[in-house]
């Protein structure tokens, strides 16, 4: 039985980028990116494509935040049913945003084949799984809503759906085929090595301590230097730091874990989603269930465990495998690791212009590997154009996210307790 470790696959499956430096001293650029997460890194690439200059700085590293440490879904649409994203948003711009966001794995798909990125890319689709009567009412709805806006989605039951899912557990599944998985490090990285291969300049371990207006542009200041550029784009996600910036008010910040057997393989594991798609289930504590290229069953779930003892990571691990997979006996674990999500009340993203040439991000709700993609594209065709009409949704008011630490820690102790009756078999 292997050790399980704290440590996250993809950066251990990922051959490392070529070092960068820290920004030390004065530089100038038509555009300063704060955030080297996929956002980020998308806006830089389409404003380098049209001739711009551009410095992206990344507080740690390249991968460290949500775009490398994500479960690798390349899901279509919102967290929320595109009904409801309309009732939200009204149809106009809901309809704008469901239809940017069901495009949305083409975009990625297409960034990664244009690039030559290498990420363990496989468009076979997604599978939401219903784990219970009413998961199926919302499979159902879901499926007749992307149905009806002409997506390639179909609600798969019977033998069908226990062969794709690899389980008797799940009564019906919606297979969106849109969609897809990556590995989400090597996507993040290998947008960062397009950024620099078209002459971006990307500074590593150099957070952001102050964003000030100096005439008509913007100075953004870190410890050993500083950046003078016309425009600025903040794309931290649930990453952000610091009193220079406001964004921390705005969203609310929960937890995922995942949890990677070691490779597996014979009869019992090529049963596992044998078909290659990604998936989740639709407990409200969701669990989301996957394989890598090596193999690896994946495993993962709303919250962290990253302050929990490995004994409890292996015994929740143990209790999802052998209520959907018991074929496969004993399962070694290998490693584990938790990240951060950006939250919003209403789980749509909200896009922002606090100043002239100046735009900001938060609120992807778990779904920043298209998300990411699109709105860092549609940023810098905002900051090339001005015109609002082709971002994914309106820029928003700043209304302030009430009591956002309590949010957190509301959240994160439920789906603690939760884990914990899972591990004690008192619920599923």
């Amino acid at each position: 039985m292997s050790q399980l470790r704290q440590e996250c696959l993809w950066e251990f499956v990922t051959k490392p980028s070529a070092a960068s430096l820290a920004l030390a001293g004065q530089h100038r650029a038509d555009v300063c990116i704060i955030g080297g997460g996929i956002t980020g890194l998308s806006a830089a690439i389409h404003l380098l494509e049209q001739g711009k200059s551009v410095i992206l700085l990344e507080a740690w590293k390249i991968g460290h935040g949500g775009s490398g440490r994500n479960v690798g879904l390349v899901n279509a649409g919102t967290w929320i049913r595109p009904d409801d994203v309309e009732a939200t948003l009204g149809q106009k711009e809901g309809s704008r945003l469901n239809k940017a966001l069901g495009d949305a794995p083409g975009e990625v798909f297409a960034m990664i084949d244009r690039l030559g990125i290498d990420c363990q890319a496989q468009r076979k689709g997604t599978l939401h799984m219903a784990h219970n009567a009413a998961g199926l009412v919302d499979l159902q709805a879901r499926h007749e809503q992307w149905r009806r806006r002409g997506a390639d989605v179909e609600l798969l039951t019977g033998a069908t759906c226990q062969e794709y899912c690899g389980t008797d557990k799940i009564s019906a599944a919606l297979l969106d085929r849109r969609a897809g998985t990556i590995n989400p490090m090597g996507y993040t990285q290998g947008l960062a090595a397009a950024v620099v291969h078209l002459g971006g300049r990307l500074f590593q371990q150099s957070p952001v301590e102050g964003l000030e207006r100096e005439g008509d542009a913007w100075r953004v200041k870190t410890a050993r230097g500083s950046v003078k550029a016309a425009k600025v784009v903040i794309s931290t996600g649930a990453y952000t730091e610091g009193e220079w910036s406001k964004l921390q008010k705005y969203y609310f910040r929960g937890y995922y874990y995942q949890v990677a057997s070691t490779p597996l393989s014979g009869a019992a594991a090529d049963k596992v989603l044998p078909h290659g798609q990604g998936s989740w289930d639709t407990r409200t504590v969701l669990s989301s269930i996957r394989r890598d290229d090596q193999g690896r069953l994946l495993l993962g779930s709303l919250g962290r465990v990253d302050n929990k003892p490995a004994w409890f990571v292996r015994r929740w691990a143990d209790r999802i495998q052998s209520h959907y997979y018991p074929e496969l006996g004993r399962v070694d674990w290998e490693m584990h690791w938790t990240g951060c999500i950006d939250f919003t009340p209403d789980h749509l993203m909200r896009l922002f212009e606090p100043a002239p040439g100046l735009v900001a991000v938060t609120g992807y709700n778990g779904r920043g590997n298209t998300t990411g993609t699109v709105v860092g594209r549609a940023f810098a065709e905002f900051l090339l154009k001005d015109q609002p009409d082709g971002l994914p949704v309106p820029f928003s008011p700043m209304k302030i996210v009430s009591a956002t630490s309590l949010r957190t820690t509301f959240y994160e102790t439920g789906f603690a307790l939760y884990h914990a009756g899972q591990c004690l078999r008192v619920v599923l």
